[in-house]
């Protein structure tokens, strides 16, 4: 049994290439691999249930097919928080919550998207607050498609531009967080992406891995039931 873990791919019809090395990644799965966990950020932005997955329809096509052979496990991340339980279905996924424990092997995994452990960037913390609320969700489903995919647009470039202005440590996870979330899960493993910082970080008798994003080059956490393994490369 072997387990992956991937997050931010940011798929989006702007980067074809990283699309078509994502399906070719899903196509030629390894036939060890009986679970696939993604953390988060799969979409660049998901806008509700009639998302026309605009230059994604061979991702859909992939993923569902591969859902139906292997556990497909999805969480929420800050650009695709829209995704309905429905909509997994529809891919032959399963929707996770934000956080999730795994038992395995007498390990407790903890997983995250990320998003939640960067408490040093409030302006961030706020919108994330209002974006998951119930209000201002029933509020954008109301509204058209076309109106819904020019909110995205423009809350992609807000955001895009205010990073632009924040200092780099702000948009880090803030360590007082993490020894929290140790506390109260008191987790073996936590394993998150949302930072685009891929990393290996040790917290006492704590590993945390940092997942990295799908931009120039893939990266894939997997584990083989004895140990955690790194794979990355350059995207061409």
């Amino acid at each position: 049994m072997t387990i992956n873990f991937i997050s931010d791919l940011h798929l989006d019809k702007s980067r074809p290439h990283i699309n078509e090395y994502f399906i070719k990644y899903l196509n030629n799965l390894d036939k060890k691999i009986t679970d696939l966990y993604i953390l988060g950020d799969l979409f660049e932005y998901w806008v509700g249930d009639d998302d026309p997955m605009d230059g994604l329809e061979e991702v859909r096509e992939a993923i569902t097919l591969l859902g139906k052979k292997i556990n497909i496990w999805y969480m929420h991340g800050n650009r695709d928080f829209l995704v309905s339980d429905k909509i997994c279905k529809s891919l032959s996924i399963n929707l996770l919550t934000d956080p999730t424990v795994l038992e395995m092997k007498k390990m407790k995994i903890l997983l995250l998207h990320g998003d939640t452990l960067c408490t040093d960037d409030h302006e961030y913390q706020n919108f994330r607050n209002m974006v998951r609320s119930s209000d201002w969700q029933r509020e954008m489903l109301s509204k058209s498609l076309d109106e819904r995919l020019a909110i995205a647009n423009s809350l992609r470039k807000k955001s895009i531009d205010a990073n632009k202005e924040k200092e780099s440590d702000i948009m880090d996870v803030n360590i007082n967080e993490i020894e929290n979330v140790i506390k109260n899960y008191m987790p073996n493993i936590i394993i998150h992406g949302h930072t685009h910082r891929p990393n290996v970080h040790k917290h006492d008798n704590v590993v945390r891995y940092v997942l990295g994003d799908w931009y120039n080059s893939f990266f894939i956490l997997s584990f083989d039931e004895k140990k955690f393994t790194i794979h990355k490369g350059l995207l061409k």
